[in-house]
């Protein structure tokens, strides 16, 4: 049913503005508008009624009702004037002078209906409850801590004399070789042949290439 009723509506809706639009159509056409010009009128009338009206629907501002009344009072108008109330042949000059100032009115008012500012909605925070004050009990004062006891002064007692450092162990003897010691005491005999000096211990590691330990070890032997 709600539907059929809605197709009924629709149906109704495109006759009635057909009619209208044609109103419109040969009212401009009898003030002087000719061709496109005068199919141009209708569609103006009602653009600007449904701008209207969408911004009554979001603000029930005077502005829209303003420019709604006035859209619709130009379509009833037509309406009215083409039912044999007006001698189409031969317009009033106020139709004419109406039919031509129309478009500049209607572009102002679709220009102040599109930049009308949107209506701000308040924001609605939630109100807290007021806290009701609360009677607390006074709570007891806490006792007193107790001092804690004097701890009696530690009687000095005679420092212990430092105990002597354990002596370090001595170092392990260097193992030397017999062939090394063999060798080095070539190069000690030729050393002292050409120099005239026993060879020390620098000088010995550095013709074996040995370290400082093995060298002064080998040089112990040799003496």
């Amino acid at each position: 049913m709600r539907r059929a009723l809605y197709h009924l509506v629709l149906v109704q809706a495109v006759i009635s503005g057909a009619l209208s639009f044609s109103h419109l159509h040969d009212l401009a056409q009898a003030a002087g508008q000719t061709g496109w010009k005068a199919w141009a009128y209708p569609v103006s009338v009602d653009l600007l009624m449904v701008a209207a009206w969408r911004r009554l629907r979001v603000q029930r501002a005077p502005l829209a009702w303003c420019w709604f009344l006035t859209a619709l009072t130009a379509s009833l108008g037509a309406n009215v004037a083409t039912a044999g109330f007006l001698d189409m042949a031969h317009p009033p000059a106020l139709l004419r002078l109406g039919i031509a100032g129309w478009p500049a009115l209607a572009f102002l008012g679709g220009t102040l209906l599109a930049h009308a500012p949107e209506p701000q909605a308040a924001a609605e925070s939630p109100s807290e409850p007021a806290e009701e004050p609360v009677d607390v009990e006074r709570a007891p004062a806490p006792a007193p801590e107790p001092k804690p006891a004097a701890v009696p002064a530690a009687v000095d007692t005679p420092a212990l004399p430092a105990a002597d450092p354990a002596p370090a162990d001595p170092a392990p003897p260097v193992l030397v070789p017999p062939a090394l010691v063999a060798h080095a005491r070539k190069l000690a005999d030729d050393h002292h042949a050409r120099t005239g000096s026993p060879i020390d211990a620098d000088t010995l590691r550095a013709r074996l290439g040995v370290p400082a330990p093995m060298a002064a070890a080998i040089t112990a032997q040799l003496t």
